[in-house]
């Protein structure tokens, strides 16, 4: 019996997939089982293979593993496609009338449960709840008891009606009565232990929504792509009870200019999208920051380029984020480590951009954004959130910002890069911006001494941020390791489960997580004192690991994974250890 489980249900996409796994999910956390989840889903509304993982434990859990210990098979391909993760002791669960468990070679000593799950559906009052016959079934394999279900049946149901709220109860228990009268056995395989603790399950694009409206965030304007779409959903209904509004636009040119003009008029505002967005969004991006606008965009990456696989794992937007948009654009990128984080890096942006008025990137990606992680309430503490509006002038200070005409200096040159910011209203603040190169005062100019001093007033901006902000990086593991191992974004969990399995095998490592990609921190004495280092990420071409040559002037050993799929502790633990012996 395993200390963790990991539970899978997979079908066609329109199968009620995700909504199935969810529904199970929320179960576990209400009874203090820690979960993480992770999708597999295809780029289509219907049709295709889809998939809902979960992995739960007592213990805290940041990663995805190759085992899996319980399959809901809708379909003959989700056999299939998950045969190399079933092991002795597995319990896969189909209905035989829609499934032939019989036709694939499943590795020896695996159970399989053919449950009638449409005729017990129906006998609940419909076919469309066969999903919840079947999760009915697994609380019985796994001594989980059914009860916990009924809270997340109906929350998922409760605006339908008592009645479909009570059919779905009823349908969970049906499957729990068959599988208890006709495979008892299999009851004693594994046991999911239940808990008094609370948590909280949310993914990235929720906790970036949450920590949006914490910091202040009252407009947000969007237009729908995957995987950022949930930022935007999660917002829908929320921001409006502080005050904010949510507009959906025609597309991602309109989203980022709506959120400029908010910006202007004195509101936080925030737009998100993935990289076929950024792409689009790079001109008025530069115009953000040449007028010095304060305004965070939300990059979610995908997998790319072009429409590329939109559904899929990938960090392949980071250089993008450093370099694009035409011109020398100061900016800030960050990439939070985890879904906790992902609140915290929102705040932090938002304050970023206001204190510098420059554009902030603020970078998730797939595996995190639609990533479920339990959490304890108190790990988004809202009295620990701060504010930080930056250089704002108000009637009684900005006379010392005015020329000799009383004229506001919206771009006046100081030693640290940072100008006053009037807001619309401010007596004495009527300032105009222009994206053409401007003078103090805003008005456009092509006087070469001006150009100078605008261009180095802006570029000052992250140096000073460099000298007052803490852009450092998160580490985990043996400080002292002559092993050392690099990464960036969502990989963070992973690797540090997979340094449990490394200290199994007798492998010491140091892991330092960077948070940071623009300021980042300087690693240079890092890798000095190590042996070797072995940067982990996303892509194919190791575009952070570029990053940490060019600023350690040596050579780093890179782990890339570009299949479109998340990287796993264990598969994480094995490739280290090839390279560290490499």
């Amino acid at each position: 019996m395993h200390e963790d489980l990991n539970w899978a249900i997979g079908g066609e996409a329109g199968d009620g997939i995700d909504s199935t796994g969810k529904i199970f999910a929320q179960a576990l956390a209400r009874a203090g089982r820690h979960v993480f989840t992770s999708k597999d889903f295809a780029s289509r509304i219907r049709g295709g293979y889809t998939a809902y993982k979960v992995r739960t434990s007592v213990d805290d859990v940041n990663s995805v593993v190759d085992r899996l210990d319980v399959l809901i098979a809708l379909t003959e391909r989700t056999v299939d496609e998950n045969l190399e993760e079933l092991h002795e002791g597995s319990v896969v669960l189909y209905d035989g009338e829609r499934t032939e468990f019989s036709d694939f070679e499943a590795p020896e000593d695996v159970t399989g449960l053919d449950v009638p799950l449409k005729s017990l559906a129906e006998d609940a009052g419909g076919a469309i709840m066969r999903n919840i016959v079947a999760l009915g079934a697994v609380c019985e394999v796994t001594s989980f008891p059914v009860e916990f279900l009924d809270e997340s049946l109906e929350k998922r149901f409760g605006g339908k009606g008592e009645k479909i709220v009570e059919g779905n109860k009823q349908a969970a228990r049906l499957g729990a009565e068959y599988v208890r009268e006709n495979y008892s056995e299999v009851g004693e395989q594994y046991d999911l232990e239940t808990t008094d603790e609370d948590y909280v399950l949310l993914n990235g694009d929720e906790a970036i929504g949450m920590g949006a409206i914490a910091a202040g965030c009252r407009f947000y304007s969007g237009y729908p792509i995957t995987p950022a779409t949930d930022v935007m959903e999660y917002l829908t209904g929320r921001i409006e009870q502080y005050g904010g509004h949510v507009v959906q636009a025609e597309d991602e040119l309109s989203a980022i200019n709506m959120a400029l003009g908010a910006a202007r008029a004195g509101a936080r505002a925030m737009t998100a999208t993935s990289g076929p967005g950024i792409d689009l969004m790079s001109e008025t991006f530069g115009l953000a920051a040449t007028s010095e606008t304060p305004l965070v965009i939300t990059n979610v990456m995908r997998s790319g380029p072009s429409t590329g696989m939109p559904t899929k794992q990938e960090q392949g937007d980071l250089n993008m984020m450093l370099y694009g948009g035409h011109g020398e654009v100061p900016r800030f990128v960050l990439a939070p480590t985890t879904v906790a984080e992902c609140f915290w890096k929102t705040v932090e942006a938002f304050n970023l951009a206001e204190k510098y008025q420059t554009p902030v990137y603020l970078t998730a990606d797939l595996a995190m954004a639609v990533t479920e992680k339990t959490f304890k309430p108190e790990a988004f503490d809202m009295d620990e959130v701060e504010i930080d509006r930056g250089k704002v002038v108000d009637e009684d200070d900005i006379s010392a910002w005015q020329n000799e005409k009383d004229q506001f200096k919206p771009h006046a040159v100081t030693a640290d890069g940072v100008s006053p910011r009037a807001f619309p209203g401010t007596e004495g603040g009527v300032h105009m911006s222009t994206g053409l190169e401007h003078d103090e005062l805003g008005r456009r100019t092509e006087d070469t001494d001006v150009r100078v001093e605008q261009v180095d007033k802006r570029q000052q901006k992250v140096e000073t941020a460099r000298e007052r902000e803490d852009f450092d990086y998160r580490e985990f593991g043996n400080p002292d390791s002559d092993n050392l191992v690099v990464s960036w974004g969502s990989n963070e969990g992973a690797l540090v489960e997979a340094l449990d399995y490394l200290e199994e095998s007798g492998v010491d490592v140091r892991l330092i997580s960077v948070p940071y990609i623009f300021p980042r921190p300087d690693l240079t004495e890092d890798i000095e004192a190590a042996d070797q280092t072995v940067v982990v990420e996303c892509n194919a071409t190791g575009q952070f690991a570029d990053l940490v040559e060019h600023d350690a002037l040596t050579r780093v050993k890179r782990i890339n994974k570009y299949d479109g799929v998340q990287f796993k502790a264990d598969e994480l633990a094995e490739d280290i250890e090839t390279q560290l012996e490499a």
